[in-house]
């Protein structure tokens, strides 16, 4: 699926999701990314969703977003509370959906002015 971007916002935008891969700028990147909307483009050192830990969530709260919308996978998954802890102490919101609803949501905020923060696993192509 193609995503639409403004050129000339400057913001870090989802140009492009499909099966194993997400384009970020139209660059494309096929390994879970932690991306901010006008920050650096970082792989994100998670596997799958079964190994996420709290480190990797408090790596988020580093970045002082507004909210943290984390991408799943090909479906929604949620974390366990324990996880989540992280940004619950620091008052960070979050929202979790699927990688593609969460590369959508991300340009929307992003076309708003939002400082936000996906965190996104690219699972590999069947």
């Amino acid at each position: 699926m193609k995503l639409q971007s403004d050129p000339h916002s400057g913001a870090n935008t989802i140009t492009g999701y499909g099966p194993g891969y997400v384009e970020i700028n139209q660059t494309p990147y096929s390994h879970p990314v932690l991306l901010s909307s006008n920050g650096a483009i970082a792989e994100w050192p998670v596997q799958s969703f079964e190994g996420l830990t709290a480190t990797h969530f408090a790596q988020m709260v580093d970045l002082k977003p507004e909210l943290i919308l984390i991408g799943t996978g090909t479906r929604q998954r949620f974390p366990s509370p324990e996880l989540l802890k992280p940004l619950i102490s620091a008052k960070i919101g979050f929202e979790v959906m699927n990688s593609q609803a969460a590369c959508r949501t991300y340009n929307i905020l992003v076309g708003e002015g939002r400082q936000v923060v996906l965190a996104l696993i690219v699972e590999p192509a069947e």
